[in-house]
């Protein structure tokens, strides 16, 4: 990965932040927590890696993005809009009255959402579903899915993980966020994950535990996915809140008040780090 391609990246990843704190800020309130830990990897897949088209969102051929975490429709929402698929101004409407940007994903609200999200869970069916079509239809397109660490306590992605490895679903791309932390508390504490990696493994996936909150990471791990026959997982190990200070170390950080002052301050903060990938 060249320095170039590593700075413009990083600079997106920077800006789905400020996206983020846009929408938060205007409706006082909302998912802010895993929205920012998983603000890199929809850096790389929108900035470099998906095959899409803002101006024809309903591309059969495109590649499709499934974010099972719905709530944490605010950092897709930002890498949507900062692509074009709809104006940044929309942003600001973030689950007010009328909008087009409800709390969790909705593919018949917002141009670019490729599958209504919420209900923990089924979006790995759904996202298997998708991408076993696209394949079964003869299609280049890979399917991407984004699931909590949270959710997977939800049987329904295990079973999706022993259909996709048993019937090598290779256009398919699982990603976990693993910041360790869910609405009620840690994983740990709630439902321990253990070596998820090797569970992972043990369903016939390609899995890669990578930090996923490292650009250049993410960009060579989603490179070369689908290369051996088998659907790709991705182990991201990230921290909640990942870009802000006071969220990552506010421990019930799932979601929380945004106001004028704190957006402020932290627009500040992550201007300040853009400023310094620039130097």
């Amino acid at each position: 990965m060249d320095r170039n391609k590593k700075l413009e990246l990083e600079k997106f990843a920077a800006d789905i932040r400020i996206g983020i704190l846009d929408q938060l800020v205007a409706f006082g309130v909302g998912h802010i927590g895993g929205s920012l830990s998983i603000a890199d990897t929809l850096a790389v897949l929108y900035g470099d890696v998906m095959k899409y088209d803002p101006a024809n969102p309903t591309d059969p051929d495109r590649d499709k993005l499934v974010m099972s975490k719905g709530h944490c429709g605010p950092a897709l929402y930002s890498a949507l809009a900062l692509k074009g698929f709809f104006p940044y101004e929309m942003l600001k409407t973030l689950n007010q009255g009328g909008t087009h940007l409800p709390s969790h994903c909705d593919r018949l609200k917002t141009p670019g959402v490729d599958m209504t999200t919420g209900s923990l869970g089924q979006g790995s069916s759904i996202a298997l579903g998708m991408a076993l079509g696209d394949k079964l239809k003869g299609r280049s397109s890979r399917t991407f899915l984004i699931c909590g660490d949270g959710e997977i306590n939800e049987g329904q992605f295990w079973e999706m993980c022993m259909f996709a490895g048993s019937k090598k679903v290779d256009n398919l791309v699982i990603m976990v966020d693993y910041n360790r932390k869910q609405l009620d508390g840690t994983t740990e504490e709630i439902m321990d994950l253990g070596d998820l990696a090797s569970k992972l493994t043990a369903f016939g996936l390609d899995t890669k535990n990578i930090d996923g909150n490292d650009i250049e990471q993410l960009y060579n791990s989603l490179k070369e996915t689908g290369k051996n026959g088998r659907p790709t997982a991705l182990v991201l190990n990230t921290l909640k809140g990942k870009g802000i200070a006071d969220v990552e170390n506010t421990y019930a950080n799932h979601s929380m008040t945004v106001t004028k002052e704190l957006y402020e301050k932290w627009t500040a903060e992550v201007k300040s780090h853009i400023a310094g990938l620039e130097e």
